[in-house]
């Protein structure tokens, strides 16, 4: 069961590296240090996962300037998604990596397998640098996520694990006002 500030499950499997159009292995240890966004969908070739990957790559720059990483997950195999990058306009613009997980281990890891379709449900989870789950959301598939609140929750998590004692309040940006809990503030917010 995933849990809140406990460490995410680990995993090596295949995934497309379309920045250099190969296949290898990834592991997420190879990110420690480093904000990861784990991007779960159902599958290749479907309907809402292009509107969501593509969003995803048009902000990707935005996400490394904050250090953090982007993989996308489906159970697909490394090949399908290449074909799908090849062969699709809006896929083509990703350059994050695609893990692959046909054998559905990273799936049942982070608790997103559908077992009798054998798909991933649509989830997020943002890990920090020390490999800790921070935040983490699972939708219906049917229901595509706001890559813009996705970023906004990076930063509001980069921004308390750099600001002990603060706290960010609904719907808060970076620039806006925090705030240090305490009793001064118990019936006053």
């Amino acid at each position: 069961m995933i849990a809140i500030n406990a460490k995410a499950p680990e995993f090596t499997e295949d995934a497309y590296l379309a920045e250099k159009g190969e296949i290898e292995k990834l592991s997420l240890s190879s990110y420690k240090g480093k904000w990861v966004i784990l991007f779960f969908y159902p599958a290749d070739f479907t309907f809402v996962c292009p509107t969501e990957l593509g969003e995803l790559a048009d902000h990707y720059a935005e996400f490394k300037k904050l250090g953090a990483e982007i993989i996308s997950v489906s159970a697909d195999t490394a090949f399908v998604h290449k074909a799908w990058h090849d062969n699709s306009e809006t896929i083509k613009k990703i350059t994050y990596p695609m893990l692959a997980d046909p054998a559905r281990r990273v799936c049942t890891a982070y608790g997103t397998l559908i077992a009798d379709e054998g798909l991933s449900l649509r989830a997020t989870f943002i890990i920090d640098p020390n490999g800790n789950v921070k935040a983490f959301e699972f939708h219906d598939n049917s229901i595509g996520r706001s890559i813009t609140e996705l970023l906004r929750k990076l930063q509001a998590a980069q921004f308390v694990a750099t600001h002990s004692g603060q706290v960010c309040p609904m719907n808060w940006t970076p620039g806006a006002k925090t705030l240090k809990p305490g009793v001064y503030l118990i019936g006053k917010i």
